[in-house]
């Protein structure tokens, strides 16, 4: 069922605003990467579980193998993405971190081509070469500020992939899912597999402050069950490549968040990188024909 545009676009742009304060609440919360996103996405699953199991359980019983499958696997890369970027951000600026995450448009259009056999057109090409460049730029910057920073970058980069895998996935999904059962399924693996991985890595689950907890039950109110359920639902009335071009204005929300409460400078050779990413990406989603349906 087709939906307006003003209502599609405005949910997005409005998850986009939320989401831009994860960056800074992340940054705030006085816990290590896997207890943050594994409160964050446990959270949302804790709401979303008797919910789903109230309003959707036909459908829910009713999913095919494949559908159930493909849903296990966007939460897999979920819980990737997640893990990636939040540890990306006790490393890098929230700057560097939210536009490199943001590159996803670059590894939809690959994904398409890869998947689907599609052909990548030159200006493709051209927006994969110059976001590459100023990731490079952006990499060099950093490098300048220590192995650290550095490492922060590689870290977002790989969210951004694990991120483009769960855009893709849930397009094909939602086609025939409604947006609860989907994020329901895919929140909640991704909350396991990180609560796994967190005590795999033997992260410590309580003793935090009332403040740190605080900021991580905002993450998954707001981010979380707003903002990313959001994505989920226009996923079924627009391509991947339209959401993730979309999601372009969380660097520069996240940003200018991070200057006025943070209070982290950007860079000259940074802004230059940053701008470098964000162009090749409009070339690509232009090279893609995303924004024409």
């Amino acid at each position: 069922m087709a939906r307006p545009r003003f209502s599609v676009y405005a949910a997005l742009l409005g998850a986009v605003g939320v989401i831009s304060f994860a960056s800074i609440l992340i940054k705030l919360a006085d816990a290590p990467a896997l207890v943050i996103a594994a409160y964050r996405l446990g959270i949302a699953s804790a709401i979303l579980l008797p919910l789903a199991a109230a309003a959707r359980r036909d459908e829910l019983q009713a999913l095919s193998l494949r559908e159930l499958g493909l849903s296990l696997l966007s939460g897999a890369l979920l819980s990737a993405h997640f893990v990636a970027w939040i540890a990306s951000l006790q490393h890098t600026s929230v700057a560097s971190s939210v536009v490199l995450v943001a590159t996803n448009p670059i590894f939809v259009g690959l994904g398409t081509a890869l998947f689907l056999k599609e052909r990548l057109p030159p200006s493709l090409v051209a927006g994969i070469a110059v976001s590459t460049l100023g990731g490079l730029v952006i990499g060099w910057d950093d490098l300048r500020l220590g192995g650290q920073a550095l490492y922060g970058d590689l870290l977002a980069l790989a969210g951004a992939i694990a991120h483009s895998g769960y855009l893709l996935i849930g397009r094909r999904v939602r086609r025939r899912t409604s947006a609860l059962t989907y994020v329901t399924l895919v929140y909640g693996t991704a909350a396991l597999l990180t609560l796994v991985a967190a005590l795999l890595a033997r992260a410590p689950l309580t003793g935090y402050t009332p403040r740190t907890y605080g900021l991580m039950l905002l993450l998954a109110l707001g981010p979380q069950l707003l903002g990313h359920t959001a994505y989920n639902w226009a996923l079924r009335y627009v391509t991947p490549a339209v959401v993730a071009v979309v999601i372009l204005a969380e660097p520069v929300g996240a940003t200018a968040l991070a200057y006025a409460i943070l209070g982290e400078a950007v860079t000259p050779t940074k802004a230059l990188g940053g701008l470098l990413v964000l162009a090749g990406i409009y070339l690509a989603v232009r090279a893609n024909g995303a924004l024409l349906r």
